[in-house]
C-alpha cells in the first residue's frame, strides 16, 4: 500500500530554471522581471514560453512590444536575480540600484543582460491565458552565450552553468 496523500496542486510541475526576461516599452523603458514559468515549447522553429502575471510592471511592456528576452542566471548573480524578483519597477529603479548591466539586442527591441551567460531573444507569436498568468509564446531570433559554455558546434553545454 502507498503512503502517497494528495499533494497542493500549485506548482506540482517545477519548472527546470528561473530566468529573468528582459523587455522595453513602446516608451523606451527597460525593465527586467524573475519568472518562475519558462521552458521550451517548440523546437521547428525554436520557441520558448514565459508565463507573465498580468498585473506585473513588464506585462503591458512585452504585451505591446511583441519581444523579449530570457536570460539564464547562475549562482553568481543570485544576489540580482533576488532583489529583481522581490521588488517592482513601480517602486523606483531597480536596474540602477543593482547595476545591472544592459546591452542592446541584435534582432529584437529588448536589452539582454551581460551578466547572465545565455540571452534568448524572442518575437512573440501568440500568447494563451491560464489563469493566473498570459504564457508568452516567444519565436527565438538570436541566442547569445559566453564562448566558454559552448561545445565545437555552436551548442550550448548547460552543464557547465551553475543554474540557481
Amino acid at each position: 500500500m502507498s503512503l502517497k496523500k494528495e499533494a497542493a496542486k500549485k506548482s506540482a510541475l517545477q519548472p527546470v530554471a528561473k530566468v529573468l526576461v528582459s523587455c522595453r516599452s513602446l516608451e523606451g523603458e527597460d525593465n527586467v522581471l524573475a519568472v518562475g514559468y519558462c521552458g521550451n515549447c517548440s523546437y521547428d522553429p525554436p520557441m520558448v514560453m514565459v508565463g507573465i502575471v498580468p498585473s506585473r510592471y513588464s506585462y503591458k511592456m512585452i504585451k505591446e512590444s511583441g519581444t523579449f528576452v530570457v536570460n539564464l542566471v547562475d549562482k553568481d548573480y543570485k544576489e540580482v536575480f533576488d532583489y529583481l524578483g522581490s521588488n517592482s519597477k513601480r517602486d523606483g529603479n531597480k536596474l540602477e540600484k543593482m547595476n545591472v548591466k544592459l546591452e542592446e539586442g541584435k534582432t529584437v527591441n529588448a536589452p539582454i543582460l551581460s551578466d547572465c551567460p545565455v540571452n534568448i531573444e524572442c518575437k512573440v507569436v501568440n500568447s494563451i491565458k491560464t489563469g493566473s498568468h498570459e504564457m508568452f509564446i516567444g519565436k527565438i531570433e538570436y541566442v547569445h552565450a559566453k564562448e566558454n559554455i559552448m561545445n565545437e558546434d555552436n551548442t550550448i553545454d548547460f552543464s557547465k552553468i551553475s543554474f540557481l
